[in-house]
């Protein structure tokens, strides 16, 4: 294993040059880290017990990733001096040649050799004048020894030696970079699922089975689930999660029947597990870095133990919400005091003398207690251990004696943001009903009887027809279609407002995030001392790496951050130049995005400032610094709102035992920068790799990030693809995409065997039948080869649940989604089109509901509105789709149960999507989408509007009685209702060609039937209207 020891050297000195800079800045800055302090000394003697590393150990992991026993650090802003054994010097030498100095010094067993070695070290020491050590400190170990008497040998005074622990807390181990973050977030996510996936369901079947089983044996039963990595897999902590890495910050304790220790420092004991309240908590450390995780159980709690619950609850989520970026730690652990006091003031005896503690590498920093007293302020990226309780509480209703007292606690790890706090924890539930258990009065629910659909029967009871004219008979196809395709909507429609009541009951927050506009605050500087030195000119300074411009007035430079500014500018008056400087300030009434709220409505703002000056260049320059500062700001922020949701993607892990399958001569969309030339994919053991020509760019694309996967044939194409369309956006050159694919051409060009040249002689129409056979043959073999190499990306991609979808060609329909009109095709899961960029793919199971607009009479085209489940997505619009494909487009949205509307206009989706966001549950009790539904049910109401164009009337059957007696043929008789039924009946009806058609179809269909006597009086009226 030693030999497997490798030190990051670039992350040494990247975090070695960041603690000496921070060093160097606050000797400028007025010493309040550091405390003066021109050196740190700092040993490590045995090797610390597993999983417990104390300072100078968690020192070591930061800066090196490993721990070194025996070994000592002097540190100083020009040197650092590491004395350890020959072995481990091996493994530092590659140190060597940083920013900053390292030299090596390497004991042997020469006595006086090591003793120089350390008169070293303290000379450097006095040199730098005082030194930060751990005086209280606890290394043990002959090397330990041989130091620590030789630096009281030294005669350094008391007052030239500072408390390191806090300087190291504050410059190096409290704030966390992002890779520190991510492996103490999964070392959290590894915890929770051991609580939650293990010891919750081994405690539940131990209480329902009634064992017997004692606190250390359940709590070791629990310990040696580490050593099973199967478990850890299977609950997908993380990509490349490796389990070896694993240890115990905490070891699982557990605690029951009246003794409780709130500070876990105690360990299990041999008493039974008794039913009652359960206090359970446990930490694992991934990678040298620690979490910790508690939970409180309650077995049939009273309403006095669910009450104090709630109460802790509600303490640990004030706690929780109030750790953010700037707050003191005291205030935190105060006002969680203050409002535990103002529900019951008898608790607070009950309740810890702090909130939590700072933990990485270190298990508590002492530093970062949230305590009362604590003056520290938190930082974003520091991450905390909040642990709140209530201890010795009495039952009032006890049970048993073992429950006459009880404790209870949550612990979670948490991170410290700019704005909120994250829990690292979450996955572990913490509300009553998660964590109470009732294993005596179980109630099983009765099954409900499934409603019974009446069903049409499958033989006709007899054959005598219940109607007696022929538009009353529902012989018409194209509405038993349209009556069914009605009803299942009707479901649809009534499913999906159920789904929003409950989902949005009563009291639903508003789904815009920030309720109200915040009045934004910008800090320059913070202190005087940081100002440029050309203030000291009063002029004018533009302060580019500050974003602020310094202006002189009354005497004084002042700071506006370039955030308050909202334009310069300049103009000239004879020998003078004015510069005018106008600021951003609520009530200008610029346009929503820019208007700012009030904070407080007596203050009062700057709206402008304007200097003259003879120097007419140096306005001039001044002006142009301004804007373009302001555009540089503009600009950075722009591109960090369209980053926001781009990820970094996981490394690809490449085959190493065989080649990977290969696909050439493949095209990537969209295309990289340079030179268009064909590259290959590669499909390796968690993602895809395209290598863009010989030894070029590569772009890797992660099973984990594939959310759907396509193929499309070259059939009616000229390309066939593979597209992949991702869960989060990724990077390929200078672009976002959410879309890979990858094409190859399928015209003849691109196989033909000349190498592209010209023919030198014309085909006759025997070849060109022969070229086109070969064609179909090409393109069915090109189509079979991307086909399988698709199932091989879904084959491997298996484990993330990516299958190989492949488009409808004949359920597709033209329309226009971006530019132009393209072929739009339905997949079993997406509504896609892959041909042409931009491309589109939507998710059916994102989608809500679907509305068409347009729909009327007379307009060639319509358009389709696409609203999905998730509000502040802006719906998608497919516009200019041929009437053509209404109904087409109505019988696929039915058939895969998705509710559409349809309406005359274009509406506007911007409000509508607002009204729905801003109060979910108004919205759904006010009807939900059934406004969009409105006219057509208006329509639908009536049911004469449905029957058909041949409707007559009480008097025009009287008049048609009469006349059959005379004639079949009567000519009055056909005149009268011609007559009366031209206009009416008929105005909104179908042109008469198409009427006398269907006519003429029923009037064969009731021929079938023996109903001869109708069909004269349908001739009449058709002969009549031509």
């Amino acid at each position: 294993m030693a030999d497997d020891i490798v030190i990051d050297k670039q992350l040494f000195h990247e975090r070695l040059s960041s603690l000496v800079t921070k060093w160097k800045a606050d000797k400028r800055s007025g010493d309040q880290v550091f405390n003066g302090a021109g050196s740190i000394a700092t040993v490590v003697g045995k090797a610390s017990d597993p999983g417990s590393y104390l300072k100078p150990a968690a020192f070591q992991l930061w800066l090196l990733g490993y721990e070194f026993p025996a070994t000592l650090f002097v540190l100083t802003p020009d040197l650092f001096q590491i004395v350890t054994t020959k072995k481990k010097a091996s493994y530092l030498e590659p140190l060597k040649g940083g920013k900053v100095p390292v030299e090596i010094l390497i004991r042997g067993k020469d006595a006086d050799e090591n003793k120089k070695q350390f008169q070293s070290c303290l000379d450097a020491i006095k040199k730098a004048g005082k030194v930060a050590i751990l005086k209280k400190d606890s290394a043990t170990g002959a090397f330990a020894d041989e130091w620590k008497a030789a630096f009281q040998a030294s005669d350094i005074k008391e007052e030239d030696q500072m408390e390191l622990g806090p300087i190291l807390s504050n410059a190096a181990l409290a704030v966390k970079d992002e890779k520190e973050l991510r492996i103490i977030r999964d070392a959290s996510r590894a915890s929770s699922a051991l609580m939650s996936s293990y010891f919750v369901e081994e405690m539940s079947d131990i209480l329902d089975s009634e064992k017997k089983i004692s606190h250390r044996a359940l709590s070791d039963k629990v310990s040696a689930k580490i050593d099973d990595p199967k478990f850890f897999q299977k609950e997908k902590v993380s990509k490349n999660f490796d389990t070896m890495q694993l240890d115990w910050c905490l070891a699982p304790t557990v605690q029951s029947g009246g003794t409780y220790d709130l500070k876990f420092s105690l360990e299990p004991d041999d008493n039974n597990l008794h039913a009652g309240v359960i206090i359970s908590a446990l930490g694992l450390r991934y990678q040298t870095y620690g979490c910790i995780l508690g939970r409180t159980y309650m077995v049939g709690p009273n309403k006095s133990q669910e009450s104090m619950y709630k109460l802790l609850l509600s303490v640990h989520d004030m706690v929780v919400k109030s750790i953010k970026d700037g707050v003191v730690a005291k205030e935190v652990y105060n006002k969680a005091l203050t409002f535990l006091k103002s529900k019951k003031p008898e608790l607070e005896k009950h309740f810890p003398k702090n909130v939590g503690y700072g933990i990485g590498t270190e298990n508590k920093d002492q530093s970062l207690l949230l305590s009362g007293k604590n003056n520290r302020v938190l930082k974003d990226g520091m991450t905390f251990v909040i642990s709140t309780g209530l201890s010795d509480l009495e039952n009032p209703n006890p049970p048993d004696k073992k429950s006459k007292t009880y404790s209870l606690a949550l612990v979670d790890t948490v991170r410290v943001g700019v704005s909120e706090c994250a829990v690292f924890t979450k996955d572990t539930p913490s509300d009553l009903d998660s964590c109470s258990f009732f294993f005596n009065d179980e109630e099983e629910e009765e099954a409900k009887p499934k409603a019974k659909r009446d069903r049409a029967p499958a033989i006709a009871q007899t054959n005598i027809t219940k109607t007696r004219t022929r538009h009353e008979r529902p012989t018409n196809q194209d509405a038993q279609k349209e009556a069914q395709r009605r009803e299942h909507q009707r479901e649809l429609h009534h499913k999906k407002q159920q789904e929003g009541l409950e989902a949005y009951g009563e009291g639903a927050k508003s789904l815009n995030g920030a309720e109200a506009k915040k009045f934004k605050k910008f800090e320059s500087y913070k202190r005087d001392n940081q100002l440029p030195s050309s203030t000291a000119n009063l002029a004018i300074v533009v302060d580019k790496k500050n974003l602020t411009v310094l202006l002189p007035i009354m005497g004084r430079p002042v700071p506006f951050h370039i955030h308050t500014i909202k334009n310069a500018s300049h103009t000239p008056e004879n020998d003078f130049t004015s510069l005018r400087i106008n600021f951003l300030s609520p009530g200008q009434g610029v346009g929503r995005k820019d208007d700012q709220p009030f904070e407080d409505p007596n203050a009062h703002f700057i709206r402008s400032l304007t200097f003259r000056s003879h120097d007419v260049d140096r306005i001039d320059s001044i002006t142009k610094d301004i804007t373009e500062l302001k555009k540089d700001v503009v600009r950075r922020e722009q591109e960090k709102k369209q980053m926001e949701d781009v990820v970094e993607q996981d490394k690809l892990i490449t085959v190493k035992n065989r080649k990977p399958f290969i696909l050439d001569m493949i095209f990537m969309r969209p295309a990289l920068d340079g030179k268009r030339i064909p590259g290959g994919v590669e499909i390796h053991q968690n993602g895809l790799r395209y290598a863009h020509g010989a030894g070029g760019v590569k772009i890797d694309v992660l099973f984990s990030n594939m959310k759907h996967l396509f193929f499309q044939p070259s059939q009616h194409e000229l390309i066939v693809i593979i597209h992949v369309h991702l869960k989060n956006p990724i990077m390929i050159g200078k672009k976002k995409t959410k879309d890979v694919q990858f094409v190859r051409e399928a015209t003849e060009m691109q196989f033909d065997e000349t190498g592209n040249r010209k023919r030198r002689h014309k085909f006759g129409d025997e070849e060109e039948f022969e070229q086109e056979q070969e064609e179909r043959r090409r393109r069915a073999a090109l189509d079979k080869e991307f086909k399988n190499f698709a199932e091989k990306i879904a084959d491997a991609a298996r484990n993330e649940n990516v299958s190989v979808d492949i488009p409808y060609r004949e359920l597709g329909f033209n329309g226009v989604p971006s530019r132009s009109s393209v072929l739009i095709q339905p997949t079993t899961d997406c509504l896609v089109q892959l041909t042409e960029p931009p491309f589109t793919c939507l998710t059916l199971a994102e989608i809500e509901i679907v509305h068409l607009e347009r729909v009327q009479f007379g307009l060639r085209n319509f358009d389709l509105v696409v609203v999905f489940k998730d509000y502040q997505r802006p719906p998608a619009h497919i516009n200019t789709i041929p009437v053509e494909s209404l109904d087409p487009v109505k019988d696929w949205l039915d058939s895969v149960d998705i509710p559409f509307t349809e309406g005359p206009l274009n509406l506007n989706w911007a409000t509508i999507m607002k009204t729905v966001t801003s109060d979910p549950h108004q919205f759904f009790a006010d009807g939900g989408w059934s406004f969009l539904a409105t006219e057509s049910d208006d329509e639908e109401g009536d049911p004469e509007d449905e029957e058909s164009a041949f409707e007559v009337s009480d008097s025009e059957l009287a008049i048609s009685d009469e006349s059959s007696e005379e004639s079949d043929f009567d000519a009055n008789a056909s005149d009268d209702m011609s007559g009366e039924g031209s206009e009416d009946d008929f105005s909104e009806g179908e042109d008469w060609d198409v009427l006398e058609k269907k006519a003429a179809k029923k009037d064969r269909e009731a021929a079938e039937n023996g109903s001869e006597d109708e069909r004269p009086k349908a001739k009449a009226k058709g002969g009549k209207r031509r």
